[in-house]
């Protein structure tokens, strides 16, 4: 049985459509219902279900065969996946923004940013040559500047609404994300027939 962990929330609804597309056929009720994991009708696959920031560890850790979960996450925790397919949906983007209409070279030494990013923002400073400081957040990043807690943020977004919400603007795009499929690179090598099926079935959906 191929064991395949997916990210709770957004991508969820998603990554049963494209499963239902190719004939991977689960229970109706899996967004409403408690249960943390689903065998598929025919026994050939199990679901994980966990938290976005989860799926990496799971199935760096062999807990799980492959894993699906947003370029952003993979580009925050650096694991070392396989990196299968870009399932094209989920798309978003973490972007710097704050109060003031600002050019990112405008930037400088010593801002303050707000992130639940830490490892991308600093990699985006590192590369810019400014030394800033990063305070590492859970959730209503965008009250962070509000409150007059950070200069500025470094956060996903969608659509932008939350920013324009909190009239905050955007000041530079670190890098868009969607939805990846990832394998444990040892699984790839003992499913390799399987996992690349899937894979064709995947790309054809």
């Amino acid at each position: 049985m191929i064991t395949i962990a997916v990210s709770k929330g957004y991508l969820f609804q998603e990554s049963l459509n494209l499963f239902k597309k190719i004939g991977i056929l689960f229970d109706d009720d899996l967004e409403t219902s408690r249960k943390l994991f689903s065998t598929d009708r025919s026994k050939t696959f199990r679901l994980l279900m966990i938290r976005p920031w989860d799926v990496p560890t799971y199935v760096e850790n062999g807990s799980a065969d492959l894993g699906i979960v947003g370029h952003d996450v993979l580009q925050e925790q650096q694991s070392g996946l396989t990196r299968l397919l870009d399932l094209k949906f989920g798309a978003c983007k973490l972007v710097l923004a704050g109060l003031h209409k600002t050019q990112p070279d405008a930037l400088s030494h010593n801002t303050v940013i707000a992130t639940k990013y830490p490892t991308c923002t600093e990699r985006y400073f590192q590369g810019k040559g400014i030394k800033v400081n990063i305070l590492k957040l859970y959730g209503a990043i965008e009250l962070a500047p509000l409150a007059g807690l950070s200069d500025i943020i470094c956060d996903l977004t969608a659509t932008g609404k939350s920013l324009k919400e909190n009239n905050l603007y955007i000041i530079d795009t670190l890098f868009q994300s969607t939805a990846t499929l990832v394998s444990n690179p040892t699984s790839l090598k003992i499913h390799y027939n399987t996992l690349t099926t899937l894979c064709k079935q995947l790309i054809q959906a």
